[in-house]
């Protein structure tokens, strides 16, 4: 079954940011358009590179009024100390949740059971808490903050404009589409 239309389940955890820990439930995805991204572990290889990438991006995210997470299974405390000693990791203003439980990660449908790790995967929710986008790699896969943007954009743009759809490389101001009988076969 997809997740893609259904609300984000209940959950809370503690999450690492800006120096504090603080609890997040399912109500943090609330009221805003959220960006949660689940990484296998800290302290790795691919990982800080895509995290370094949404931190790089992160004030344009905020501009589109995107809130971003991070999320592992590592705890609260690994993310403390892997912000305190990676360069990459400095640079991350989200905030990371930590899920040792895996609760989280179940919940969304990236848990590695063997390995007690997330896959790489990427959820967009919109304000009511509904996921409108899920993406899932596979851990040598890394991700790009770009792409993702272009993705929160379309998303948010056909929220806001109700009969629109966005072709396949669309970018903001490009041209939509209105899908009806009159476009059929002719694309």
């Amino acid at each position: 079954m997809s997740l893609i239309n259904t609300a984000v389940k209940p959950f809370k955890a503690t999450a690492f940011q800006n120096g504090k820990f603080f609890d997040v439930t399912e109500a943090n995805f609330k009221g805003k358009w959220s960006v949660l991204m689940f990484y296998p572990a800290d302290f790795t290889f691919v990982c800080p590179t895509e995290l370094e990438d949404l931190a790089d991006n992160y004030d344009t995210f905020k501009s589109l009024g995107v809130e971003v997470y991070g999320a592992s299974t590592d705890t609260h405390f690994a993310h403390k100390a892997w912000h305190d000693t990676s360069e990459a990791i400095k640079k991350v203003k989200f905030a990371l949740i930590g899920d040792p439980t895996g609760a989280l990660t179940r919940n969304f449908d990236v848990m590695i059971e063997e390995e007690g790790l997330a896959l790489r995967g990427t959820f967009v929710i919109n304000p009511e808490g509904i996921i409108k986008l899920c993406e899932i790699h596979d851990n040598g896969i890394g991700r790009d903050a770009k792409e993702l943007l272009r993705k929160v954009q379309a998303a948010q743009y056909v929220a806001s404009h109700p009969g629109e759809v966005c072709p396949a490389k669309w970018k903001q101001g490009d041209a939509t589409l209105k899908p009806s009988l009159d476009l059929v076969g002719k694309i």
